[in-house]
């Protein structure tokens, strides 16, 4: 029903080494680094912090149209404070699924002429991909199951666990949250293979 899939320490040994890549890759340059509330919050500011460079980040907000599953096309509720022409910028983001919504996204930031535009994604559930997105930095490819945790919710909660979670049963939970907090062993933890 609810399966323990990456443990926080895997989870924070996979950050810090993300934030070592970006470390050296933006050597010399302070990128922007773009996040999409809500969910990439809390990756963004650990990554961040494993990172220890010089950057700036800014967010963004977004609604979905009704139609938006199918096209990937948002509203912006929120739009960037910052100006992105002849930056450096990395959108990081929390899981890229389909890869319509993100694709949307950089079409919308690479008009503002970045001098870079590059994604890290701490999920990549590829399973579920319908168009092909470059993603420069991923933490774990994932299987297509329900994922709740570390910035990841369910109906709103549940973001700040530290692991992350396969939920099965997506109603069973939803009538017995009590299910998200049964007792896993670390040793049931199973990690993916990392890109």
């Amino acid at each position: 029903m609810v399966r323990l899939l990456v443990d926080r320490e895997a989870v924070q040994g996979r950050v810090g080494e993300l934030g070592a890549e970006l470390r050296a890759d933006y050597q010399g340059v302070e990128p922007i680094l773009v996040s999409v509330l809500r969910g990439g919050v809390v990756f963004l500011a650990d990554l961040v912090r494993a990172a220890a460079m010089p950057c700036l980040v800014d967010f963004m907000a977004i609604s979905r149209f009704d139609a938006s599953e199918d096209t990937g096309v948002v509203r912006i509720e929120k739009d960037l404070d910052l100006d992105l022409s002849g930056a450096h910028v990395l959108v990081v983001e929390d899981i890229v699924d389909t890869g319509l919504t993100l694709t949307y996204l950089l079409r919308v930031l690479a008009a503002r002429v970045p001098a870079s535009l590059r994604v890290c994604a701490l999920l990549d559930k590829r399973a579920r991909r319908i168009v092909d997105v470059p993603l420069s930095y991923v933490g774990f490819e994932v299987p297509d199951v329900f994922l709740v945790g570390y910035g990841l919710d369910l109906d709103e909660r549940e973001r700040g666990r530290g692991e992350l979670l396969a939920v099965d049963d997506l109603e069973a939970v939803r009538d017995n949250p009590a299910l998200l907090d049964l007792p896993t062993r670390p040793n049931e933890a199973w990690r993916p293979p990392r890109a």
